[in-house]
């Protein structure tokens, strides 16, 4: 893109500010500013308005689960008709792994961190021998895809090669970069961080499919025969990752998606719900639910909304393209957005001060036709990181790992 182009785009959105410092960027720092600015999405400016804007639920209806007990009675038919498929090379796996660790006072990517308290056990490497033990049973590898964000790549893949991929094959490792959608102020102006830097942040979690796309890695996963993507984020320490019992069960319902759930530790718990929408299958966050509908019962007492989701999700990947070229709802959410003041002083807020964009993964789940909502067990697979103390945290998580056998 050419300095007159950038000019150009931005003039039809009101944002020629972003060329403010052009002229005291040396070569090399204004070409990576024309970059930014030609990947800049300025359709989302039109989302602000009169600030947030979020779509109201429609029909809720409650949804019930594949129980553990169930499961219990058809396990080695599932496992069977996943391990079938996983060494057919049609599941592949995708960390979401952009995130930081500054909540747990870790200012590395959040898979860096260091979950032993006798030897050096680190989140990444923990994952990864939870997905071996999958690949050890099938005696077959399992694609592994990486998400990073801009800020954290270079530090997650020096960190996988430092540590020889934690002994997994690295030729089904691959990963890619989230797309960045760009920082506001509530007039809707972009910020800036830096006098060749535009504020941006990730795209939110929604956004892994079409960042693996945009990356061509869909092309890889043809090529490899995947069929079914088993998405699951960083956070959880526990969980089983292309679990052939899940992904049998999946395939034996015929439904075009698989959620993994826990039952609800108390109706306030603050998780998001599987259910029905109109019809169709969704996730309802906690504060998107009426009192009633949290503490609403069944004839035998049991709560009628009563599965939680732990980000951890099976979709087959025909559908995936389907949805991808249709319209995902962008959420627009406040933020403490660092920015540079008209002296070109870097500012960090204390209070929010603008709206960044984000998709999220439970929209998708909104737009398949079915999910086969499949229940866990909470100790033996649901263990996020979240905190530094307390519910869901470092210290939460490393009791529940012990108690699984876990060597710490």
């Amino acid at each position: 893109m050419t300095y007159e182009e950038a000019k150009k785009k931005l003039a039809l959105a009101g944002q020629e500010h972003l060329l403010k410092y052009y002229d005291e960027l040396d070569a090399g720092q204004q070409e990576n500013l024309l970059g930014q600015i030609e990947k800049l999405d300025l359709s989302l400016l039109q989302l602000i308005g009169d600030g947030k804007i979020e779509t109201a639920k429609g029909k809720l209806e409650p949804l019930g689960a594949v129980t553990i007990e169930e499961i219990a009675e058809k396990k080695d038919i599932y496992e069977e008709k996943g391990l079938e498929a996983v060494r057919a090379g049609k599941v592949g796996a995708v960390l979401l792994a952009g995130g930081q660790g500054t909540r747990l006072g870790l200012d590395k990517p959040k898979g860096m961190l260091n979950v032993g308290m006798t030897k050096e056990l680190y989140l990444f490497e923990q994952i990864v021998a939870n997905l071996m033990q999958v690949v050890k049973k099938a005696d077959a590898w399992v694609p592994l895809f990486i998400m990073t964000s801009e800020k954290n790549n270079a530090d997650t893949t020096g960190f996988f090669e430092e540590h020889d991929y934690f002994g997994y094959n690295k030729d089904y490792i691959y990963f890619f970069v989230q797309e960045m959608a760009p920082s506001v102020s509530y007039e809707g102006k972009i910020y800036m961080e830096g006098k060749d830097k535009l504020a941006t942040s990730p795209n939110g979690n929604g956004g892994w499919f079409s960042s693996m796309a945009r990356a061509g890695l869909l092309e890889k996963g043809k090529e490899l025969g995947v069929e079914w993507l088993n998405v699951f984020s960083v956070d959880n320490v526990l969980q089983k990752i292309a679990d052939p019992v899940f992904v049998g069960a999946t395939i034996v319902s015929g439904c075009i998606c698989g959620a993994k759930v826990v039952a609800k530790a108390d109706p306030n718990e603050k998780v998001g719900v599987l259910c029905m929408e109109d019809g169709k299958p969704s996730i309802v966050e906690y504060y998107e639910m009426t009192d009633e509908i949290i503490h609403s019962r069944d004839e035998q007492g049991k709560l009628l909304y009563n599965y939680g989701v732990i980000l951890n999700y099976l979709f087959e990947v025909n559908t995936l393209v389907k949805i991808m070229n249709e319209n995902m709802p962008v959420h627009v959410v406040e933020k403490k957005i660092p920015y540079i003041d008209e002296n070109a002083q870097l500012v960090k807020p204390t209070e929010p001060n603008g709206y960044k964009f984000e998709t999220l993964i439970l929209d998708m789940i909104h737009m398949v036709d079915n999910c086969l909502s499949f229940e866990v067990e909470r100790e033996k697979e649901f263990a996020p990181i979240k905190n530094r103390t307390g519910v869901d945290s470092l210290d939460s998580a490393r009791e529940l790992m012990q108690r699984n056998g876990i060597l710490l």
